[in-house]
């Protein structure tokens, strides 16, 4: 229908997470319309960051440098090494450290159990995790993965490994977003929200 190289690009991007082929051709038709500088920008972007982009050789967060380079935050002497957080990926460490709440270092597993997706334990950070926890000093290690089936099934697998080490283990507590209401929250959410409940001062 469309001419080879327009196609091309459209087959391109529908392989991307989340864009379907109705997105991938509006894309397409946006770059095509777009100044070629824009179109050339952005093929730069990309490939600057497969070239300079690698992963932290510590927590296994995303780090600009040669192989083996540490994040920022492994690199900030300012940060707690006794309490890690682990999560799932990057984009995790970015949503906490928005909060200001959290002052410790992070442990990317760069994924989480599935065994739909043929992705289990060895194919996770797991044993990078493990290595540190003696080796920083780590007291508490906090399981910030998500709450759905595969995040939880990932927080209970490490949770097992976990419990024969000197160290506390937390999970963030789950349940009502703020400015929700009673009557419109499933009953797993409000489940959560009534288990993670705590005393005010």
């Amino acid at each position: 229908m469309y001419a080879a190289s327009v196609q091309e690009l459209i087959d391109e991007l529908g392989r991307l997470p989340g864009i379907g082929p109705k997105s991938a051709q509006r894309i397409a038709f946006y770059i095509l319309k777009s100044p070629a500088e824009d179109a050339r920008r952005l093929a730069a972007c990309i490939t600057a960051a497969k070239t300079k982009v690698t992963w932290c050789a510590r927590c296994f967060n995303v780090a600009e440098g040669e192989a083996g380079v540490e994040c920022e935050i492994c690199t900030d002497p300012r940060r707690d090494s006794s309490a890690l957080c682990v999560v799932e990926e990057p984009r995790d460490v970015v949503a906490i450290e928005k909060t200001g709440e959290f002052r410790g270092r992070y442990h990317v597993l760069q994924g989480a159990i599935s065994p739909i997706d043929g992705i289990g334990p060895d194919q996770l950070r797991v044993r990078e995790l493990l290595a540190r926890i003696d080796a920083e000093g780590v007291k508490e290690v906090i399981l910030c993965t998500n709450p759905n089936i595969e995040g939880d099934a990932t927080a209970l697998y490490l949770a097992s490994l976990l419990k024969h080490l000197p160290v506390k283990v937390t999970r963030i507590a789950s349940g009502l977003p703020v400015g929700g209401d009673l009557e419109y929250a499933d009953e797993l959410t409000l489940g959560r929200a009534l288990e993670g409940r705590r005393e005010l001062a």
